[in-house]
């Protein structure tokens, strides 16, 4: 059975940083495709940023590129998203996400679909 345990959230004041952790098991860790994802109150689950099953291949949506970092230990079966500079609207559910093999082709790697194991999410919360 595959568990993917999300940690690290919490409340922050703008500008601060937190580091979320994701933590998997039952699964092929070096052979998974990671995601985070997050959503907001009253509004749909939205990709943040994808990372390939070497590492060496991050992704990320435009609205946290430059301030977030996604990175992955495949020894350790964990991966982690490194946040910075956060803002009131990065207030959301951030779902740790995985797939049990590598980047889509087809280049979308930011699409729920294509993602197959899901974390249960930790709540980040960002006061203005």
């Amino acid at each position: 059975q595959v568990q993917l345990v999300e940690s690290g959230g919490g409340l922050v004041q703008a500008g601060g940083s937190l580091r979320l952790s994701c933590a998997a098991s039952g699964i092929t860790f070096s052979r998974a495709t990671m995601g985070w994802f997050r959503q907001a109150p009253g509004k749909e689950r939205e990709f943040v940023a994808a990372i390939s099953r070497s590492g060496g291949s991050p992704y990320y949506a435009d609205s946290v590129k430059d301030r977030f970092t996604i990175s992955r230990d495949n020894a350790k079966n964990t991966g982690d998203l490194q946040m910075n500079s956060l803002k009131p609207e990065d207030t959301a559910v951030y779902y740790c996400a995985a797939r049990s093999w590598g980047l889509p082709n087809s280049g979308t790697y930011y699409k729920l679909s294509e993602y197959s194991y899901w974390g249960q999410g930790t709540q980040v919360t960002v006061s203005s």
